[in-house]
């Protein structure tokens, strides 16, 4: 038991978890409505995107979290204006920026790597943050979550229809722009604690999960945001003991899950389809 119990003695893990679980549920909030307007790949752009923004906060001297939320919140404008102004479909908008962001974050790289932690970009360090780090990721955290609580239901209604939003006098385009902008600082706050190219899972895994399990969008938010909660404290609480990279562990763990869920899920798991698949074939062949 008290080995168990080790991991809350030290302030660096306390942190650890509670950033984690922090970070986990508002990643896992906004996946809810990237599942529901299938821009699951958005959130990967994203994660590609802040690369350029990182190395170039390294390179000037500068806290590498500002570099990465004007790299991510320039790509999300991008990925909005081209989607409004051209008639490019959304994959097609979202892999030019992906891979354009992506690439000039390489060629950055390339040009001064002693200046860059590479491995800070891939893997994260959620057990070595600052105090001023702390601070920073709590206040996108809790900010983030209290702006997404008090907008959830006008969000819901942009996503499924546009035009109704507008009938009713909401402004779509300023609401994107929210969700965009929360977006791009989640996912700055998630780049510390998975790293960049782990930050899909955050935003994606925890809504795709929650999709299986229920059909009400209201209880796919409560239990997205359970999901990577509960996950993201357990991986961090769990990589003390496994001396393993924290954000590898929290995606792990939240992977496994989606498939426990894939396979058991009452309505749409795969047992419960061949379920209903083997009872039609018995009603058709009597």
């Amino acid at each position: 038991m008290t080995l168990l119990l080790e991991p809350f003695s030290y302030s660096y893990m306390l942190n650890a978890m509670w950033v984690s679980a922090l970070v986990g549920g508002v990643c896992a909030f906004l996946s809810a409505y990237l599942m529901l307007k299938g821009w699951s790949l958005i959130g990967d752009a994203l994660s590609h995107s802040i690369v350029p923004g990182v190395a170039g906060a390294y390179m000037l001297g500068l806290p590498f979290s500002i570099g990465a939320f004007f790299s991510g919140g320039l790509a999300a404008a991008a990925m909005l204006f081209l989607n409004q102004r051209t008639k490019l479909k959304e994959d097609a908008i979202i892999g030019l920026i992906f891979s354009s962001f992506f690439g000039l974050g390489l060629f950055m790289i390339s040009l001064k790597p002693t200046a860059v932690s590479i491995q800070t970009i891939v893997l994260g360090n959620i057990l070595a943050i600052t105090p001023e780090d702390t601070l920073q990721l709590a206040i996108i955290g809790f900010v983030s979550l209290s702006l997404l609580l008090l907008k959830w239901k006008d969000l819901m209604v942009v996503f499924f229809d546009e035009n109704h939003a507008r009938s009713i006098g909401l402004k779509p385009n300023l609401l994107k722009i929210m969700f965009f902008t929360l977006l791009s600082a989640s996912t700055v706050a998630a780049m510390q604690t998975v790293g960049a190219f782990l930050v899909i899972c955050m935003v994606v895994t925890p809504g795709a999960t929650a999709y299986l399990l229920t059909d009400r969008f209201s209880r796919l938010l409560w239990i997205a945001v359970t999901i990577g909660s509960i996950t993201s404290f357990i991986g961090a609480y769990v990589s003390y003991f496994l001396d393993g990279a924290t954000g590898g562990i929290i995606v792990v763990l939240q992977t496994l899950v989606f498939l426990s869920v894939f396979l058991a899920a009452p309505k749409h798991g795969l047992l419960a389809a061949r379920r209903k698949a083997a009872v039609a074939l018995r009603e058709v062949q009597q």
